[in-house]
């Protein structure tokens, strides 16, 4: 019965959709007067319905034929534009078989041959794509069997190959911290990871991040083994000039060619599918910093996933809906004068889409075919909710729905393992969290940079521009750099701080990363120390530490070594040695070592500034336009989780920071695929086409 329901279900769909396609050529010939079909065989109106049949059997066989072959020749073409152009290409093919089949022999206008070309391939597409647009199990068979036929083997349920070792999949949910996902799993809003905890398949534990809360800081650490030197999101390089960004192409080409040394986590035939970074993966499709070598354009992600029309309507119907939902849940916001909250207008609506849709399903996918093509590792990043949290908040009920859809995109990939040539493991993890406030401007009427510029008795800035951080405003960061890359192939160009003045004296450089701020003074080629710095600016300090939005600023002093100074007290992190009161006590155990580590850092800022914290509330003020962020110290964004299968050995003790995540998933892949064992490479070798 089992085998009757698989092969029954997949000819009832394609009958369905047939049917649909008959139906709308009838009605379309019968009220569009300059398009008609000659009559088939058959009295009365069976002539015209049997006609009908035959051109959309035809329109079907063209583009199950053809259509593949169109996608791969426009891999060029941005990838929603190419989303987009699959309605005009599916018009194109039924005018192609209106052309070439008998009963297409009628008579069509040019005027009408468009109307009649979109018309039916809305109407196909849509029966096609809401058949299994609810029904993920149908979505998740539809993935594996376009995987199988690239790779040209069949898909069999809850059979792997004799002797295959198992793989591992790390989905990373971008910016979910551990206090939110435990109140999530308690509230209902992810029933599967709760359920993988509540019969024991799973454990949760929460790992401390390093001062930069932040992805490129944190997956640096867990792809690569080493983040040393990346002191923040945005940060300048005295030595170099250069302004260094995460999230840009080749920033993060860069920051991985220093590591060339390193194999990297994924290295022995691994995939890295959205991610900032490979790491050292031969398979990698919407990957940062391979699109920043040379210029490269990778659109095999894309490519596979719109190679079936299908999931192109089921991620444009996605696309608009949660455009929608975001202008809806924006008016609410203001309607009911939700404090905190942040503008949401401009390009916004499209790039949270982008994320929450677009990025989700092509990743999705991809991690998908890696699996049923047996690779050994995939680390994978979803930042819907990230980015959502950014400008709604870190908990609002619109954060909350975005959970439940990442909930259902791991039970897909956790499904699909049953198709697998090999067993797998799925870990789940996050590379840091978030925290909540008002932002440092609105709470405060000046920017981080009019503090500065004010303290160094310079004029004051624009309000609201953000140096390093446009043209984004620093909102929405990693999301907004994806939809420039779908869009344009690249993303916009990374302003560079100014020349020094005649004087000798150049414009401070304010940086912001969250709640972090760094000031450089570019016309002094190294670090300034404390003593510089109130030699030649000195109220600049006196203006940070006393202001009430700044929990701490971290400066070298010459005589002294790395100072953290706060408005009530100093702490020298070399001797530990305390004065008043401690800047750093209410920041946790850990925020002493991992300001002292980013001291160390030959890129660390000449000031480095965290904003304050109010332990009773969690609230953090980002030196950017953001409800929630992440970045520095404070509340939960320096507390992500891991979640992970019983079967592999716990972390012994806590787990502090990225580098130390990265010793623990490499021991697990050891474990699990020890030296001489097959790897995916092998898997797929013992695949042969047609095996059943």
């Amino acid at each position: 019965m089992a085998w009757w329901r698989r092969v029954a279900r997949p000819a009832a769909q394609t009958v369905v959709v047939w049917l649909a396609a008959t139906v709308t050529l009838a009605v379309l010939a019968a009220v569009l007067p300059g398009f008609q079909l000659a009559s088939g065989p058959g009295p009365g109106p069976v002539g015209p319905l049997v006609a009908a049949g035959t051109a959309a059997a035809c329109i079907g066989v063209l583009s199950a034929g053809l259509w593949p072959l169109i996608v791969r020749a426009l891999l060029l073409v941005p990838a929603l534009v190419l989303a987009l152009l699959v309605f005009v290409l599916n018009g194109g093919l039924v005018l192609l078989a209106l052309a070439l089949v008998p009963a297409g022999s009628g008579s069509i206008t040019l005027s009408t041959a468009g109307v009649v070309a979109a018309v039916l391939s809305g109407t196909t597409s849509a029966a096609h794509g809401a058949i299994a647009a609810r029904d993920d199990e149908a979505y998740r068979r539809r993935l594996a069997r376009t995987a199988g036929r690239r790779d040209g083997r069949r898909v069999r349920e809850g059979v792997h190959l004799p002797g295959a070792v198992p793989g591992v999949v790390f989905l990373q949910l971008d910016g979910l911290g551990h206090e939110v996902l435990v109140r999530a799993l308690r509230d209902g809003s992810m029933p599967t990871l709760a359920g993988w905890l509540a019969r024991g398949g799973h454990r949760l534990t929460p790992w401390q991040t390093d001062w930069s809360s932040q992805t490129g800081a944190s997956q640096l650490g867990i792809l690569h083994g080493d983040n040393h030197d990346v002191p923040a999101f945005r940060w300048y390089e005295k030595d170099t000039g250069r302004l260094m960004v995460c999230n840009h192409p080749s920033s993060a080409a860069e920051l991985e060619r220093r590591r060339a040394d390193r194999p990297g986590l994924l290295a022995r035939d691994g995939a890295s599918r959205g991610n900032l970074f490979s790491g050292g993966a031969r398979q990698s499709a919407l990957v940062l910093s391979v699109s920043g070598r040379l210029g490269r354009r990778d659109r095999s992600g894309y490519f596979g996933y719109f190679a079936d029309p299908a999931n192109a309507l089921r991620t444009l119907g996605s696309l608009l809906a949660e455009v929608g939902r975001e202008l809806v849940q924006s008016a609410r916001q203001r309607l009911r004068d939700v404090r905190p909250r942040v503008r949401r207008g401009g390009l916004y609506p499209l790039v949270r889409a982008f994320a929450t849709v677009v990025e989700r399903d092509v990743v999705v996918a991809a991690v998908v075919g890696d699996m049923l093509a047996g690779r050994s590792a995939v680390y994978a990043d979803l930042v819907a909710y990230d980015e959502v949290a950014h400008h709604s908040g870190v908990e609002r009920p619109e954060t909350l729905e975005v959970l439940r859809r990442l909930d259902r995109s791991v039970a897909l990939v956790a499904g699909v393992a049953r198709y697998a040539p090999r067993p797998y493991e799925i870990v789940v993890l996050s590379d840091h969290g978030q925290s909540q406030g008002t932002a440092f401007a609105d709470a405060y009427g000046q920017s981080l940079e009019q503090v500065v510029r004010s303290g160094c008795g310079m004029k004051e800035a624009v309000r609201g521009r953000q140096p390093g951080a446009a043209p984004d405003r620093g909102r929405g960061a990693e999301a907004r750099t994806a939809v420039q890359l779908a869009l344009y192939g690249h993303a916009w160009a990374v302003p560079m701080p100014g020349e020094p003045a005649e004087q000798g004296v150049a414009e401070p450089l304010v940086l912001a990363s969250g709640n972090l701020g760094l000031v450089y003074f570019p016309e002094v080629p190294r670090r300034m120390t404390m003593e510089e710095i109130e030699q030649r600016h000195p109220g600049v300090l006196g203006a940070l530490t006393g202001h009430p939005g700044v929990g701490f600023v971290l400066v070298r002093s010459e005589a002294r070594g790395p100072l953290v100074i706060g408005a009530r007290g100093l702490r020298e992190l070399a001797t530990g040695v305390v004065e008043g009161e401690d800047p750093l006590a209410v920041f946790g155990s850990g925020a002493a070592r991992a300001v002292a580590r980013t001291d160390t850092f030959p890129n660390c800022a000449d000031l480095m500034v965290n904003s304050s914290f109010d332990p009773a509330t969690g609230e953090v003020h980002a030196f950017e336009a953001q409800v929630g962020s992440h970045g520095g110290l404070g509340g939960g964004q320096s507390r992500p989780f891991l979640l992970y299968p019983a079967v592999l050995p716990g972390p012994v003790g806590e787990l502090v920071g990225a580098e130390a995540v990265h010793r623990l998933f490499r021991d697990w892949l050891e474990e699990l695929q020890p030296s001489g064992a097959s790897d995916g490479d092998g898997v797929n070798a013992a695949v042969t086409p047609g095996q059943k």
